[in-house]
Formats: structure tokens, C-alpha cells, sequence
């Protein structure tokens, strides 16, 4: 465990935690001493990731919940809240398959169905989860949203409009709730990381980008790396920490902004 425990005594909800950086963040919320409601599609994924923090002697409970069905997440943060006495941080890290939202292919290329598809999952289930946890949060006077985006929300390459527009919606969206919950006490913040070369999406667009342009896999992760300030990807560890500040209360100023964990990628 952590000597800081800056999140001791917090009840935090991360939905997708079975996946990359879903489960990142949920080992580093327990590390530093909140009890962790772990959410996603899959129960085997959700066990691996409740028990790795279990074995480091935090606090998780997994239930297989689809963030896309407004009623499961509203059943299922009654019953959170419910067994937990209160919600104090929720945090959405699920996401579509990179072939579902046509990442890599020109606008003019794309198919209406695959542009609309980020929209229709990412920023769908964003705003569901996180309106959903309000109406617990605004009870309590307090508590914390964070939303999640990436890169492509400030354009900075080609073949990303369809996810580019989802995440820029999300970022507005962050902006005009934490205007709505402010006066309760309750802070909204988005998180916005680079490409985490050690997530399943960032090697499958790093295998489509190399056969697109004719070299290899890890070439296009070392081009990722390149086009950063820093020279260097994020990975999930990096992602999870930064997860980590906004939901404490070290960053209790912080609200209704983007945090840019880019690596300097893109500017604000």
C-alpha cells in the first residue's frame, strides 16, 4: 500500500475496469486507500483485476454492469451507494474496439455509421454513467466525476474524426455539468491522455498504422512516442496517477476543466 493514502476512506466506481486502462486506474485508487466498485462487460476480466487488488490488501468489489444501459447503471449505483453509504468518485474508462470507429480512414472515407459509432458508445455512455452518479452526488454534497478523452479531441493527425468528435463532445459536456454541480460541492473533470501503447486499442491501431504505411508495429508505437513534447508515450500507469490527483482532494480547485496528461502531444 501507499504511504499517502490520498484517496483513504473515498467509495470510487470505475466503469470498464476490466479493460487497459480501466483496471490501471482501479489498482491505483486502492493503493491509495479507496474501496473500489469495479464495473465492465466481462466478470473473468473484473475477477483478475479484484483480485490483483486484493492481493495487495485493498478493497474491490467487481459486477459485470453495461455502461451503455442506463437502467443497469442506475440499478447498480443505487445498490453501490447503497452497500457503500455514498459514492465519492466515479470514473468512466470504457471505449469501443478500434475497428467499430474507423479510426485511421480519411472523413471523406468514412461510413456515417462508423463517424457516428464513438458518438453513439464513448460519448453516449459517458454521459449516461456520469448524470447517473450525480443524482447520488448532489444528495451528498460532494463527490467527484471524472470523464475520460484522449489526444484526438484537439486534432493533431489525420484518420481520427469520428473519436476526435466523440471526446471533443465529451470535453464540452465535462465543462457545462461542472457549471450545473458546482453549487453542491461536486467537481467535474476530464482526464485526456495520449496513446497508452499498453492498451489493447493502442497495439491494434499500431498494427493497422503500420500496415497502412509499410513498416512495423513497434515503428508506429516509436512514431507515437516521437510526436509527444517529451518523446515519450503515456502508458497506463501514467493515466491511472493522474486519475489518482484529480480525485483527491489535492486537486479540490479543480473543476469543469481538461486535464492534458498528452505528453505535450497536443495543446490546450
Amino acid at each position: 500500500m501507499s504511504d499517502s493514502h490520498i484517496l483513504q476512506g473515498k467509495r470510487a466506481v470505475v466503469f470498464g475496469a476490466g479493460g487497459s486502462i480501466g483496471a490501471a486506474v482501479a489498482k491505483a485508487f486502492a493503493v491509495e486507500g479507496a474501496e473500489v466498485f469495479l464495473s465492465g462487460r466481462s466478470a473473468e476480466s473484473l475477477t483478475v483485476v479484484e483480485k490483483a487488488i486484493a492481493d495487495k490488501g485493498g478493497i474491490a468489489h467487481s459486477d459485470v454492469v453495461d455502461a451503455l444501459d442506463e437502467a443497469a447503471v442506475t440499478t447498480y449505483l443505487e445498490a453501490v451507494a447503497g452497500q457503500a453509504g455514498g459514492i465519492d468518485v466515479s470514473i468512466n474508462a470504457t471505449g469501443p474496439r478500434i475497428s467499430a470507429y474507423g479510426n485511421g480512414k480519411p472523413a471523406v472515407q468514412l461510413p456515417v455509421d462508423e463517424f457516428m459509432s464513438a458518438l453513439n458508445t464513448v460519448l453516449k455512455s459517458q454521459f449516461i454513467t456520469a448524470h447517473r452518479v450525480a443524482d447520488h452526488m448532489l444528495g451528498q454534497g460532494s463527490g467527484v466525476i471524472i470523464l475520460l478523452t484522449g489526444s484526438p479531441a484537439k486534432p493533431h493527425t489525420p484518420g481520427t474524426s469520428g473519436i476526435g468528435a466523440a471526446f471533443a463532445a465529451v470535453e464540452n459536456l465535462t465543462r457545462t455539468m461542472a457549471m450545473e454541480l458546482g453549487n453542491a460541492g461536486v467537481r467535474v473533470v476530464c482526464l485526456r491522455t495520449a496513446a497508452n501503447p499498453d492498451t489493447r486499442t493502442i497495439r491494434d491501431t499500431c498494427d493497422l498504422l503500420a500496415a497502412m504505411r509499410g513498416i512495423t508495429a513497434d515503428q508506429a508505437v516509436a512514431n507515437l512516442a516521437e510526436s509527444t513534447l517529451l518523446k515519450r508515450s503515456p502508458h497506463t500507469d501514467d493515466t491511472a496517477k493522474a486519475a489518482v490527483l484529480l480525485a483527491s482532494d489535492l486537486a479540490r480547485m479543480m473543476t469543469g476543466t481538461v486535464h492534458n496528461a498528452t505528453a505535450g502531444v497536443c495543446p490546450d
